[in-house]
């Protein structure tokens, strides 16, 4: 399976790539192959400009602002997104590649008097692993934001029967070396069978 898995996090050496090396690790050695968008790392530009904004709903799919990354979207079969949450949600920077990354023509089409149609079918599985300052329990108090934009907002633009899995390090702050390590195995274990 091709998969593709999105990381954002601007520290290099945060507990988030480690999680992110435990994934590619064990998709690879499962067979998968995987492609990497480090957005931190490869300086990706979040925001997105008034030029950029006026033209967006007429865009096509060959029109992308950045064609190498919609590139990618076109080839995933699989997508996984390893990112921190921060205040219940997505990072800004993962924020900002929804917001100019997925577009209409390319994701989604808007027919007219409708509501929009999903393109990204031949995506079968998503998955989410993040990690989270505040306790299991508050994180589903105040809605899980994050989990919600990525696994049923997202996710309605993949194949009606898509696969999700959701994996978080709840209570990161106060974390032990012992609970990042079994949080690692649970997700090696996780991603054995993906």
């Amino acid at each position: 399976m091709r998969v593709l898995v999105v990381y954002c996090h601007p520290v290099p050496e945060s507990f988030c790539a480690a999680l992110r090396d435990t994934v590619v690790g064990t998709l690879k050695r499962g067979g998968h192959e995987v492609r990497v968008l480090d957005l931190y790392a490869e300086g990706f530009d979040p925001v997105m400009s008034c030029e950029e904004r006026r033209v967006y709903n007429e865009l096509s799919s060959d029109e992308h602002p950045m064609p190498e990354q919609a590139g990618h979207l076109k080839w995933a079969e699989a997508m996984v997104f390893i990112y921190p949450t921060w205040w219940y949600g997505l990072p800004a920077m993962l924020k900002g590649w929804f917001d100019r990354m997925w577009t209409p023509n390319l994701t989604f089409a808007m027919p007219t008097g409708g509501p929009i149609k999903p393109i990204m079918t031949h995506v079968k599985k998503v998955a989410v692993v993040t990690t989270c300052g505040a306790p299991r329990w508050w994180s589903y108090m105040v809605g899980h934001p994050g989990k919600r934009t990525i696994l049923r907002g997202v996710r309605a633009l993949f194949a009606p029967r898509c696969k999700r899995l959701f994996l978080a390090h709840y209570m990161m702050d106060h974390s032990t070396p012992q609970s990042r390590a079994a949080f690692l195995a649970r997700v090696e274990h996780a991603f054995t069978k993906f």
